[in-house]
């Protein structure tokens, strides 16, 4: 069983910094990164083998974590490209605002709904993957879908009918 102590992370910080700073071309999501890598590391230091080098295992933390994260901002760009429409990487702030007036939205669909969207639509597997996947005939996945589309557009539609005017004295 192996902890870290502080003479080990202020000898590795500029390195996991560096490292960090290359991999976002962010500071201050560089500086998020290396404090989420030495949070996991503290955590689970019982887990590193003492004959691995200190600085190899926290590399591979800190590369791991930053995977994961452009992993999940894919899916949320993938999602947000799917509600918008838009394929460009820097969204307008008006869509951004559409976006997450529509995210809301699709958040109030029910589980199974919102499901099957995402696999259809958003992670683009095939009506029989997404069938295996939820564990559900396929025929299913059609008709989930087709309702899941109506239900949203709806929504979509009676949001943005405009507000009656009223007349103030």
């Amino acid at each position: 069983m192996s902890h870290l102590t502080d003479e080990e992370i202020r000898d590795v910080m500029p390195h996991l910094q560096r490292f960090a700073l290359w991999l976002t071309r962010n500071p201050h999501s560089a500086e998020d990164l290396v404090q989420s890598c030495l949070f996991k590391a503290l955590t689970h230091s019982a887990q590193r083998k003492p004959e691995h080098s200190l600085r190899a295992w926290l590399f591979s933390i800190l590369y791991r974590q930053f995977i994961d994260g452009e992993r999940r901002g894919k899916r949320y760009r993938a999602i947000l490209a799917f509600f918008t429409g838009e394929e460009r990487s820097g969204p307008s702030v008006e869509s951004m605002a559409i976006a997450d007036d529509t995210l809301a939205l699709f958040a109030t669909l029910p589980t199974d709904y919102r499901a099957i969207l995402l696999l259809v639509s958003v992670e683009e597997l095939s009506y029989k993957e997404a069938a295996m996947a939820l564990n559900i005939p396929l025929g299913t996945v059609m008709s989930r879908l087709s309702r899941a589309r109506k239900l949203l557009h709806e929504k979509l539609e009676g949001q943005a009918a405009p507000l009656p005017l009223r007349r103030l004295k």
